[in-house]
């Protein structure tokens, strides 16, 4: 069992350390916000939860509801998002409290969070078919236990003074920016439409 934690740890790591990136952005746009560590923390959950319970599915061959080509189209949530972000800069391109005050939204770091764990369903039915029950029910507690640990690694990351001055001052361009970058590379590396 103790082999099964720490292989999960290593998985979860390897699969989900780019979040920290995306969760920073989150942070820095919820700066001056209350909630936003709950809102983030509820979305992270909801997102991951979701990545696990198709990961499992498509373990217990509940996958043919989802074909495999399917995955790479999730790659259009964050592309959305991040258009609809980069329109609001655009939009208000003279206001710069307005788009630093756009709430951040469980649902959008859920919707962000799912789309970007493609790879990690991807990564994690392999792995889940070749353990059996125990060490299956130990990856998913402990990757769930290692979700809030992401969080608040992002969290540190996006508080340090240095990244806190550029993501304050760089947030409204790097936010969409990294959201329309993260759904193209999903597209494209997954094969969506032909790529």
């Amino acid at each position: 069992m103790i082999t099964s934690a720490l292989q999960a740890i290593g998985l979860f790591l390897v699969t989900n350390i780019d979040d920290v990136i995306v969760l920073s952005l989150f942070f820095a746009r919820g700066a001056r916000q209350r909630g936003t560590t709950t809102k983030i923390v509820v979305g992270q959950y909801l997102g991951f939860g979701g990545i696990l319970l198709a990961s499992l599915a498509v373990t217990f061959g509940a996958g043919l509801f989802l074909p495999d080509g399917a995955i790479p189209y999730f790659g259009l949530i964050p592309l959305l998002l991040g258009g609809y972000a980069a329109w609001q800069v655009w939009r208000n391109a003279d206001d710069d409290d307005s788009v630093a005050d756009t709430p951040i939204s469980a649902l959008t770091v859920a919707a962000v969070t799912f789309a970007n764990g493609g790879d990690n369903i991807g990564v994690y039915v392999p792995v889940f078919l070749t353990v059996g029950a125990g060490a299956l029910v130990a990856y998913c507690v402990v990757f769930l236990a290692l979700v809030v640990v992401l969080v608040l690694a992002a969290k540190f990351v996006a508080t340090r003074r240095p990244i806190a001055e550029v993501l304050e001052r760089w947030e409204h361009i790097l936010f969409p920016l990294v959201l329309i970058v993260l759904g193209l590379v999903i597209l494209i590396e997954g094969g969506a439409f032909g790529l």
